[in-house]
């Protein structure tokens, strides 16, 4: 059994964590169950976290703070925990994508995870992570933080029309993902557009990738297969992938008949259908 006192806080983000948690719960004066009736948790919770057998989340690091007073301790810290959950070949992509300014995506099977649904990114976790779940989801929703930041990156988005038919979870989970896609229609700084099947072939039928300019650094392309990832700032990669990047763009409807498509497909394909057997709209 590991214990809150055995923690190297050297070893990891998470284990700093639990240790300053346990460090400043005690220099309060506050018992681990004390602790929880004030954050509205349980005493094993705030024990768990203690000794890294569950990853605090960031209201959970935010209820914390508040209630030892420790200035945004906690908050700040927890973003760089949440990261250290991310798959290990998935850290360094999260991280330029946290500093980049401008974001062009071409996405073939999946929603972008940037614009990701919380019930979305569920369902698509338990396929890889059932015992890990929650926290990969946390995980995963901290990175849309910087969506939320004063100045956050351009971004411009091609969906493969195939992903809007594909059901991730039920077909709740899946209109209400097609309609957070709808609000950004207003958004001044993303820019969504659909490759319809009518398009044919065309220049992402290798896959799906992204490409992330900087302010201050090259750009940098990059692209995954099942279990890594690969990054690369070579000219003519980049080069080739932009006016790859282009002729997607050219190919794809307009952002407004992109939304009509995405409106009509999230009501007839997952709309109200009473008395129909699910098992039959796959």
């Amino acid at each position: 059994m590991v214990l809150a006192r055995d923690l190297d806080p050297s070893a990891s983000p998470l284990d700093y964590y639990g240790f300053e948690l346990r460090r400043l719960r005690e220099e309060a004066g506050l018992k681990q169950a004390q602790l929880g009736d004030i954050i509205y948790c349980t005493g094993s919770l705030i024990g768990q976290v203690e000794t890294t057998k569950r990853v605090p989340t960031r209201d959970f690091s935010e209820r914390v703070d508040a209630a030892l007073g420790t200035d945004g301790h906690f908050s700040r810290l927890v973003g760089l925990v949440l990261r250290s959950v991310l798959p290990t070949w998935f850290q360094a992509y999260a991280e330029m994508e946290a500093r980049a300014s401008f974001i062009s995506t071409f996405q073939a099977q999946l929603v972008y995870g940037l614009l990701q649904t919380e019930e979305y990114a569920r369902a698509l976790l338990r396929v890889e992570y059932p015992a890990r779940v929650d926290e990969m989801v946390a995980a995963h929703m901290e990175r849309q933080r910087i969506l939320a930041r004063e100045n956050p990156p351009v971004m411009l988005v091609v969906l493969d029309e195939a992903l809007l038919h594909r059901r991730v979870g039920s077909r709740e989970v899946m209109r209400k993902q097609l309609a957070h896609l709808l609000t950004f229609l207003d958004q001044p700084w993303v820019q969504i557009q659909v490759l319809p099947f009518s398009a044919g072939e065309h220049t992402g039928m290798m896959g799906s990738f992204n490409l992330l300019r900087f302010e201050e650094h090259p750009e940098l392309f990059y692209t995954e297969s099942y279990d890594s990832g690969r990054m690369t700032a070579n000219p003519q990669v980049i080069r080739e992938r932009s006016v790859g990047y282009a002729r997607l763009q050219a190919a794809a409807l307009a952002p407004e008949d992109s939304a009509v498509l995405i409106a009509r497909v999230m009501e007839e394909r997952y709309g109200d259908q009473s008395g129909t057997d699910e098992r039959a709209v796959a």
